[in-house]
């Protein structure tokens, strides 16, 4: 009987494989118990069939476009709006509410919105000014123990446009060339995480734990 009660609890989780990286979110959540299934998602009937979503690391205004061209946007759009969904790095844009600078955009390309946040692209600068931070993540399991954020041509959260609604969950703990100590790097609000840093490029598989039973958590509370 217990054993069914922790199927029960599993959760199929799918990350969007439009373009960026993906295999390595996959990866990871198949290493946790917690996880039936992590597979990779491309069109409306694949997303329907999975439970929650990861948004990864790549290039937003690609994604966005794929998405859009394919007929999918609507789908992913509504999906985001209805299911846990966790967004790192360009994943984390596609989330934002509004982006205020950054790259080449002026604040047109298309969001799937729902994190009450704005965001700066490419703030930490180049690819060649790529680095790793170790970050205190609120509610992250052995949290006395730094996550390894690594941080390539990474989104800042430069204002919280609902703070009634959005959780900050990681700050930087130390400046980065011209970004100060304490800037935002992941939040939460709802069913929705996003984070500015790439989990799925270390071995430190916390992170996708934090989302996973976040979005058991949300799962269990909408069936009630």
């Amino acid at each position: 009987m217990a054993q069914e009660q922790q199927e029960q609890k599993q959760i199929r989780v799918g990350v969007l494989a439009l373009q960026g990286a993906f295999a390595e979110h996959i990866i990871l959540l198949n290493t946790l118990p917690q996880v039936s299934e992590a597979v990779a998602i491309r069109n409306a009937e694949e997303i329907s069939k999975v439970d929650a979503l990861v948004i990864p690391g790549g290039e937003s205004t690609t994604m966005a476009l794929i998405a859009e061209r394919s007929g999918f946007w609507p789908s992913l759009q509504e999906f985001v709006r209805t299911h846990p969904t966790w967004g790192t790095c360009a994943g984390l844009i596609l989330l934002s509410e509004y982006i205020t600078s950054g790259g080449t955009l002026k604040g047109d390309q298309k969001l799937l919105g729902g994190l009450g946040i704005s965001i700066k692209r490419n703030a930490f600068g180049t690819q060649k000014e790529s680095f790793e931070a170790g970050l205190h993540v609120e509610g992250l399991e052995n949290a006395e123990k730094l996550f390894p954020g690594v941080f390539i041509r990474a989104p800042v959260i430069d204002e919280i446009l609902k703070p009634d609604e959005v959780e900050v969950v990681a700050k930087l703990e130390q400046d980065y060339g011209r970004t100060p100590k304490g800037t935002i790097v992941a939040v939460k609000q709802g069913h929705l995480l996003g984070s500015a840093f790439h989990p799925e490029l270390t071995h430190d598989n916390r992170m996708h734990l934090f989302f996973v039973k976040m979005a058991q958590d949300w799962i269990a509370k909408q069936q009630k």
